[in-house]
């Protein structure tokens, strides 16, 4: 063979074993925790980043969905996150609180907005913006807000007026500002792994809950609870989140599709969650097993007035700045803080 066949036949050969450069790369894994069922707003919007994801990027990176807390518990997951041992996460606001980041718990204050309107001029604008940015210091990238509704009791006895809730043992989250709304109309605040929250409503460890009516239906709450009162008494959302470290070395070609599934995620979260509780709340009305219970305008009154003081107590953990900026974003009277 003439040598310039043979250095032709040689290049490609090594050009046939080496393959496509894409091929020959292992795909980037992007492991996404949460602690709800697969079912609800979040789980299906993890599933959504995961089909647009693998499709945009053509298999080069990978998304694993692990819902239901199967790789990690509440207290564990920023922490398992922040280790790098997780990619992905979205927690609720509160959860930030422990890790330092207590301005997070500002959306955990009573009645702090009357519509989702609201909400996302806060979420979604300058203020959302700013707080993400937040967790940089904490190995965090905050990627976007997710609003999910507002929270409605369930319970075995009936809740409407503040007096009714009085001596019940109440679960709630991992965050001072809920603990103390909880503690200002009477109620027992025990704090429990959101896993746990079925089996302790069921036992009687803990009375009562509180969720956006899509989680009562998706956790089946509603077996073991014979009330859900339509309170709206507090705001309910997550923070889409990344380890930083990991997020930041993501190839120059691939981030910009990174960043725009996380747009497209959080469109299609936010587009969908009002009408998955209002599905779910009917879903709830027909199994017959819980009563529907809505609250007047009289009765909400009622229950800001006796959790009112709360803004002032929490004016130094979350600060009275950021609390003023979110009355002037919503237009709400700040009377409260007074």
């Amino acid at each position: 063979m003439k040598p310039w066949k043979t250095l032709g036949a040689l290049a490609l050969f090594a050009q046939l074993a080496a393959g496509p450069v894409h091929a020959q790369q292992a795909p980037i894994v992007i492991k996404f925790s949460h602690v709800v069922a697969a079912n609800t707003s979040k789980g299906k919007t993890a599933d959504y980043f995961k089909k647009i994801v693998e499709e945009r990027t053509q298999g080069r990176v990978k998304v694993e969905v692990y819902a239901n807390s199967q790789l990690y518990k509440d207290k564990e997951e920023l922490e398992a996150l922040q280790m790098g041992s997780v990619q992905m996460l979205a927690p609720t606001f509160g959860k930030f609180g422990p890790i330092g980041v207590r301005e997070f718990e500002v959306f955990d204050l009573p009645y702090l907005f009357d519509n989702m309107e609201q909400a996302q001029k806060v979420t979604q604008g300058p203020i959302g913006a700013r707080m993400l940015k937040l967790l940089d210091s904490k190995g965090i990238t905050g990627l976007a807000m997710l609003d999910s509704g507002f929270l409605d009791w369930t319970s075995n006895k009936p809740i409407v007026k503040p007096a009714d809730i009085k001596g019940m043992k109440i679960r709630i989250q991992s965050s001072k500002v809920i603990d103390a709304r909880t503690r200002a109309v009477g109620a027992l605040p025990q704090v429990m792994a959101f896993a746990e929250v079925y089996q302790g409503l069921q036992t009687g460890v803990v009375d009562g809950q509180e969720n956006p009516p899509s989680i009562v239906s998706t956790s089946k709450f509603y077996e073991v609870q014979k009330y859900l009162t339509v309170s709206e008494h507090g705001y309910h959302g997550y923070v889409l989140i990344a380890n930083k470290r990991f997020w930041d070395s993501l190839p120059p070609d691939i981030r910009p599709l990174m960043d725009q599934a996380v747009k497209d995620a959080t469109t299609y979260f936010n587009s969908n969650s009002k009408k998955e509780n209002d599905d779910a709340l009917e879903e709830i009305r027909q199994t017959g097993k819980t009563k529907i219970l809505t609250m007047t305008a009289q009765d909400k009154d009622a229950w800001r007035k006796a959790q009112a003081p709360v803004y002032h107590d929490m004016e130094k953990r979350v600060g009275k700045e950021l609390m003023m900026e979110i009355f002037n974003t919503t237009g709400r009277d700040p009377a409260v803080l007074k």
